[in-house]
């Protein structure tokens, strides 16, 4: 069966351009929403148990909103995801200098970032798919990185109930990208209640441990013994409490798991299944490791949909990427891009019910 798609308006940003919403749905009974501001995921529903489609991702549902603070509800995530140490780095001997938007560290690609920016749109309708491909030209110094950097990100709905995201780009000079999607993700109702009682599996026997700044501080560390152990299915919520230094500082799950798959065909990364509605999330990824957030800010922090404020831990984030900081750590899966070569990344969002 082929999707359906749908185009329309969504808002004018302030220099007048306009910003449009795509429907993606499957017929039968799965929908995203994607804007190419952004290149945001603005909406998933999907069936419960009982054939009931809901919405299982925070978001707003205007353009406006999107306009103002929030905390990178389903963007697309670049030219670098999470962090890097004191906003800059060295390549290929020459030190470049990124905008500080965190303190003195740069985050998610800068003040004015992937998720910030007006992508350009086209619908690709064929008998195997029906995809928006969105793509974006990164000029050489923009937030401080080198190199005219073209990114295209391709949002598929798949029959069998997913969302697979498609990443490529290529550069004219040698530079560091690594790209996610930060979608918050609550199973049960869409951000009204928290997520804590959600069992959790990720595939991965190490962590990276963290600073108060919340940047690796370099060695992977065993998940054995410790409040990230979940290789087998645990509840979000079971552990996150306990006084540990690794939770205090990222005040709740705020790590990187080293997967233990990696490279295509993509590999199972986590399993997250909510006893409540009976939904189920399995995310699937070229990537070498996936950041767990629990969305930990106050619970008047950031309003969503409705207007309402979002509660604490109301949703989770599985981040598809590469080690935070990596252009700083040598002995870590590389995030340089040079000319001549392509950057690949697809990550698989399956949802079902049980």
């Amino acid at each position: 069966m082929k999707g359906i798609l749908r185009e329309e308006v969504f808002g004018t940003l302030a220099d007048g351009r306009r910003a449009n919403l795509y429907t993606i749905s499957n017929g039968r009974g799965m929908e995203a929403k994607v804007t190419n501001y952004g290149g945001i995921v603005t909406s998933i529903k999907v069936p419960d148990r009982d054939g009931k489609p809901g919405e299982v991702v925070l978001g707003f549902d205007s353009l406006e909103e999107y306009l103002g603070p929030h905390p990178c509800y389903g963007a697309t995530i670049g030219r670098f995801a999470n962090r890097i140490g004191s906003a800059r780095f060295v390549l290929k001997g020459k030190e470049y200098r990124l905008t500080a938007n965190e303190g003195p560290n740069h985050l998610h690609g800068g003040r004015k970032g992937f998720d910030k920016v007006l992508w350009e749109a086209e619908t690709i309708l064929s008998e195997e798919d029906t995809s928006i491909r969105m793509r974006y030209l990164s000029i050489d110094g923009e937030e401080g990185y080198p190199g005219n950097l073209s990114v295209s990100v391709t949002f598929s709905v798949g029959e069998d109930d997913t969302l697979k995201v498609d990443y490529s780009a290529t550069t004219d000079q040698s530079t560091v990208l690594n790209l996610t999607n930060h979608s918050y993700f609550n199973l049960a109702d869409g951000g009204s209640g928290d997520i804590l009682g959600y069992e959790l599996q990720v595939e991965a026997n190490f962590f990276l441990p963290i600073n108060r700044a919340a940047l690796p501080l370099g060695p992977i560390r065993g998940i054995a013994g410790t409040p990230f152990d979940f290789r087998k299915p645990a509840p979000i919520g079971f552990r996150i409490h306990e006084k540990d230094e690794q939770l205090l500082f990222g005040e709740g799950y705020n790590h990187t798991f080293v997967l233990l798959g990696k490279g295509q065909p993509p590999a199972r990364a986590a399993t997250v299944r909510d006893p409540k509605s009976g939904r189920i999330l399995e995310v699937f990824t070229t990537e070498p490791g996936v950041q767990l957030f629990t969305a930990n800010f106050p619970g008047d922090m950031f309003r969503g949909r409705g207007g309402g404020f979002c509660p604490s831990r109301g949703g989770f984030c599985l981040e598809a990427q590469h080690y935070p900081d990596s252009p700083n750590h040598p002995e870590y899966p590389s995030t340089v891009l040079d000319p001549g070569e392509i950057y690949r990344q697809t990550t698989v969002y399956k949802f079902s019910s049980e």
